[in-house]
């Protein structure tokens, strides 16, 4: 079990071991994907991995939002991302792999001890095994965490992975490219950008708060991470579990979104190039090639599609106490590509370059309430990865921020104010905590 102190040396060690080269190719030079010739779909000859397919999008409800077209990523199987957990010296430490994806900022990132779609760990590729996945796939050991969780709504349809966490007693072989970090730890890297990667967050937050061992001894932290510990998800908040069931359950009722799947063909406001599909107003992200060289990977060379986000994106907490306690506000989040067509997310979530030339009335809410706040009430303020298997370099600033005490409580219809104990409750449950909040409550345990 490697000390903390020599992190550094060993992540630079591992980033140099794991190299890889991203290159940008034509259409025309990805080996075994093609367009398919009645619908103009991206696929693997396979059938296998996922696809790029058209996606027709109707917002409903009485806003003056035309309907709009544009490509999305069809991932239909489950994959596993999975943390194992074992005991020492009576702290509970976490195994993660210094992982390169060809979308990475930064080549490797921490990720999950297991982090593969069903076509990888199943080897249509071919490929070499994927490590420890026997600790996942048969249950060997205690399960702390197994919960399906969505990703990306706005790039993904129906997306969603096994996320779990299985405590073991027995040694295990440590690979170099692995390593036993205590949560605490993992903690302070989040305060790094570009480190932790999405799916090491998304399972760990996760994580019950009530489990014994889940904090490592140190100082106390935040008030909001007493409060979920101490309080749970019931006491202290503004609102019991049951109104905030019904306010996200009476928000999906009103929902009008519609999401229909079609041809990527001859889709309306997008063109196709030799070496893109991209919109014709330039768009949030475009659809391209690339060629990766990784040889300590699975399979040493492979091409593939990527999503391209044209613009780093915004995902904010706000909070503010209510009756001593802590609450976030956030946002029952409409978004083409949910399952079950919204889920809860960070009280502001949008791409900030498309918002400068706007009024104010026409901007995200809460948008100018956090530019204006003073820097001492930004709690947390990183730029952080998202899933580097499917997105080109793809960030998102995560930013935690504090209201003043006499914020109004009242808020609009479509968003409430929370506990974390009780976001820490949802995600004990399916569906209900989008990717981005699912990131800022890891974040916001991270905080002291």
């Amino acid at each position: 079990m490697p000390a903390t102190a020599d992190f550094a040396t060993w992540f630079a060690e591992r980033a140099r071991v794991n190299d890889q080269r991203v290159e940008a190719i034509p259409f025309a030079d990805l080996d075994g994907w093609g367009f398919d010739g009645a619908t103009g779909d991206l696929r693997h000859r396979t059938g296998r991995f996922f696809s790029v397919r058209g996606l027709r999008v109707r917002p409903g409800g009485d806003g003056p939002a035309p309907e709009r077209w544009q490509p999305i990523i069809h991932q239909p199987e489950i994959g596993v991302l999975g943390i194992l957990a074992r005991t020492f010296d009576g702290v509970r430490h976490f195994l993660l792999q210094a992982k390169a994806e060809p979308g990475n900022v930064d080549g490797i990132q921490l990720s999950p001890t297991v982090q593969a779609t069903r076509s990888n760990y199943t080897r249509v590729h071919r490929g070499g095994s994927v490590r420890y996945l026997e600790y996942f796939t048969d249950r060997r050991g205690r399960v702390l965490v197994d919960v399906l969780q969505s990703e990306q709504g706005a790039w993904f349809l129906h997306k969603q992975n096994r996320n779990m966490i299985v405590e073991i007693d027995d040694d295990v072989p440590v690979h170099d490219d692995f390593r036993w970090f205590t949560l605490e730890e993992i903690r302070a890297l989040l305060h790094r950008d570009n480190l932790v990667n999405m799916d090491a967050r998304t399972v760990l937050s996760c994580l019950p708060r009530t489990e014994p061992g889940a904090d490592a001894p140190g100082g106390p932290g935040p008030a909001w991470r007493a409060s979920a510990q101490a309080l749970g998800p019931r006491q202290g908040a503004l609102h019991s579990m049951t109104e905030l069931s019904s306010w996200f359950t009476d928000a999906k009722t009103r929902c009008e979104l519609t999401a229909d799947v079609g041809p990527l063909a001859g889709l309306p406001g997008w063109r196709r190039t030799a070496t893109e599909i991209a919109a014709e107003d330039g768009g949030r992200f475009r659809i391209v090639a690339v060629d990766v060289t990784a040889p300590h990977r699975e399979v040493p060379h492979w091409t593939q599609p990527m999503l391209a986000p044209c613009s780093r994106g915004l995902a904010a907490l706000l909070y503010r106490a209510i009756g001593g306690v802590p609450h976030f506000l956030v946002r029952a989040h409409a978004q083409e590509g949910c399952l079950d067509r919204l889920e809860i997310g960070p009280t502001v979530h949008c791409v900030p370059d498309e918002q400068r030339d706007r009024a104010p009335e026409d901007r995200p809410a809460y948008l100018d309430v956090l530019g204006a706040l003073p820097p001492e009430r930004i709690r947390y303020d990183r730029i952080l990865s998202e899933e580097g298997g499917r997105f080109l370099a793809a960030e998102n600033r995560y930013v935690i921020a504090e209201l003043e005490e006499d914020f109004p409580a009242r808020v609009p219809a479509g968003y409430c104010w929370v506990t974390l104990g009780q976001l820490k409750e949802l995600l004990r449950h399916s569906h209900y905590v989008g990717i981005e909040a699912r990131t800022l409550v890891a974040c916001a345990e991270a905080l002291r």
